[in-house]
């Protein structure tokens, strides 16, 4: 097949860009693998350096203010569609799927278009409802997004979930001597180490763990101890955190390139979303590395966890269950080594990258009219 994967995420584009570097990664060795980014995006370089990818810097312009600079970007978008011809162009989100649609129109061969809806946003009214009857398909990464879709235009699109998958060789548990080394630089060894690596964004629901964490008994709060990666917090954040009096157990790691020391480091993982999230690449991602975690009953991310086997699942923004199960962590400390062996052991049965990959390959085939044929037409430079 002659696939297009497409994103407008001009920076660093976050659960998009695994999702998108994964299928790269794994399908170019089988089929053609074009990737359409911003140039300056991080899928735009990371997907450069894979052997085998052609990618384009294609701008995505969003708004009225940007209209000349969109019908440049639709002239580009549409000429490349022309040379290659492609079986499928997947799309995912509502810029670029908008961009595609129209670079399509005019075309003598009309590639498969499929759309993976990655956030809980709203997806109804007159904008989606044109782009849902010139689309083929829709993927839903989790159950609870998959239902979201069938109650939009989207239902037409023959919805139907694929999980993301995460590598689960790279996140795997590390030596237990090599992550106490790290879990040392954060705090003292007897502490309680939760983190996350989803990220600082407010919606993340990290701050209502920090509310939570403050109403603890004194001798319980000091024990505690919290460590995040992602873009630095806000001045407000920061403030509200010195005003709870715990800036000493509020840890801040920065932007990482590679996240695992820091989930090494931690005792249980935490995803608190309270908006847009799906089904978490961070959760899988601590999961596999052999961290229980702690998620709000958002969107699909209690689809990740068997509560109390592997983690736990509070209401959203509840911040007195919150509180409650970090009591429980505190009282159960030896029961934690179990529960992260059986978050690793889901890993390796579930959140595995040939999962995730082979089944939105047969999604692909199954749109074509002959299985895995290419269209006539020219595939040059």
């Amino acid at each position: 097949m002659r696939i297009l994967l497409t994103n407008f995420h001009e920076g660093d584009g976050g659960g998009h860009t695994t999702y998108l570097m994964a299928l790269s990664r794994r399908l170019c060795a089988r089929h053609e693998i074009h990737v359409a980014a911003p140039p300056g995006s991080r899928l735009h370089r990371e997907a450069s350096s894979l052997d085998g990818v052609r990618v384009l810097a294609q701008p995505f312009p969003n708004g009225a203010s940007k209209l000349l600079a969109g019908l440049r970007a639709g002239r580009q978008l549409r000429d490349y569609l022309r040379r290659h011809a492609f079986d499928i162009v997947h799309v995912n989100g509502s810029t670029d799927h908008r961009l595609v649609l129209s670079a399509c129109r005019g075309l003598s061969h009309r590639p498969k278009i499929v759309f993976t809806k990655h956030n809980s946003k709203p997806a109804a009214g007159f904008t989606h409802r044109l782009r849902a009857k010139r689309t083929d398909l829709a993927i839903a990464v989790s159950d609870a997004t998959l239902r979201e879709l069938q109650a939009t235009p989207y239902a037409a699109c023959a919805p139907r979930t694929i999980r993301n998958g995460v590598d689960i060789a790279h996140y795997a548990p590390w030596p237990a001597e090599d992550a106490l080394a790290e879990r040392d630089r954060w705090c003292g060894r007897d502490d309680l180490l939760l983190g996350s690596n989803a990220g600082t964004a407010a919606h993340k629901g990290w701050m209502d763990l920090v509310e939570a964490m403050a109403t603890l008994p004194a001798e319980r709060r000091t024990r505690v101890h919290v460590l995040l990666c992602g873009k630095p917090p806000t001045a407000e954040q920061i403030a509200r955190i010195a005003a709870l009096g715990l800036a000493a157990q509020v840890h801040f790691a920065g932007l990482l390139s590679d996240v695992r020391p820091m989930i090494a480091a931690i005792d249980a993982g935490f995803v608190l979303s309270h908006a847009v999230e799906t089904i978490s690449f961070a959760c899988r991602e601590m999961m596999a590395m052999g961290k229980p975690v702690l998620v709000s009953d958002y969107a699909g991310l209690p689809e990740n966890v068997d509560d109390g086997v592997d983690g736990w699942i509070v209401p959203v923004r509840d911040r007195d269950a919150i509180a409650r199960t970090i009591t429980g962590l505190l009282d159960a400390r030896d029961r934690l080594p179990a529960m992260g062996a059986a978050a690793r052991a889901k890993a390796e049965r579930a959140f595995g990258l040939e999962h995730f990959v082979d089944a939105t390959e047969a999604a692909y085939v199954a749109l074509l009219p002959v299985a895995g044929a290419s269209p006539a037409g020219s595939s040059g430079p």
